[in-house]
């Protein structure tokens, strides 16, 4: 059988999309095997998940992000640009449209300048709590972990937030596990290591689920400026430098998040 795939990335976060708007390529009990399979950088195509753009009877289109350890993620900002891009040249969506994800619907609005593609995206409002991080314990989240102190909130997935004076000197191959697996996070979590340079963040992040650091995380960047706000570091509009390049987050009525996204290239497998 062979199944189409369009490679995107956005700021280095990389996806292979699978289109399933008409009908189902990949059977639903096969598609964390299949994402397991084909994101491989080895042995399979390569990538950081795998979208299906699906149909939705909520949105304008539905997004679901399987990850490299078969899991199913519920919320990704730079999965959402890539799969917004893919559906407005395929000609699904106009340019501003509704995605359907496992943190709700989502809100983007997009288009190109000079070939040059961005989107804007409408992000879920952070949660501080506890219980919706979800992490063990009452109030706001804060721990002493392996040297680090840790903040967390939710921005779609559950997200630790380390503040550093040098992410340059952090071992994230080391804490970042430590962090991801601690018992406090009922659910596991991404952990982001964050250097503040002026009004600027700069981030790296570890991701549950590919379980290594990625180029760029969109809800990580999120998080990071979501907490540094929190904690009076930053204001309105926060720029946050990834590995992969610059993201905008915004915070007003809601919370919004600018960045780009690029078609790599088209194949098809063998499957």
């Amino acid at each position: 059988m062979e199944i189409g795939f369009t490679k995107l990335q956005g700021n280095g976060n990389d996806f292979i999309l699978i289109d399933e708007f008409e009908q189902e390529a990949i059977p639903e009990e096969m598609k964390g095997a299949f994402a397991a399979l084909y994101c491989d950088r080895r042995f399979g195509i390569g990538a950081d998940g795998i979208l299906f753009l699906q149909a939705s009877d909520a949105a304008d289109i539905r997004m679901r992000l399987f990850q490299p350890d078969e899991s199913e993620a519920a919320m990704c900002g730079n999965g959402i640009r890539c799969l917004a891009k893919y559906a407005l040249d395929a000609g699904y969506v106009k340019e501003s449209c509704s995605v359907e994800t496992g943190a709700g619907i989502v809100a983007v609005t997009m288009g190109y300048a000079d070939d040059e593609f961005s989107a804007t995206i409408t992000m879920p409002a952070p949660k501080f709590e506890r219980s919706a991080i979800p992490a063990a314990g009452n109030g706001e989240y804060k721990e002493e972990i392996r040297n680090f102190t840790v903040y967390a909130v939710n921005t779609g997935v559950p997200h630790a937030v380390v503040f550093v004076k040098e992410i340059g000197a952090v071992d994230i191959a080391t804490a970042g596990p430590a962090i991801r697996n601690h018992p406090s996070f009922l659910e596991g979590a991404n952990v982001n290591f964050v250097e503040t340079a002026g009004d600027v963040l700069r981030i790296r992040t570890f991701e549950r689920g590919v379980e290594a650091e990625t180029e760029s995380c969109g809800t990580g960047a999120t998080a990071a400026a979501a907490v540094a706000r929190h904690l009076g570091n930053a204001g309105e509009t926060v720029r946050v430098e990834t590995k992969g390049g610059p993201l905008v987050i915004r915070f007003g009525e809601d919370v919004t998040m600018e960045g780009p996204a690029e078609t790599v290239f088209e194949g098809t497998i063998l499957f």
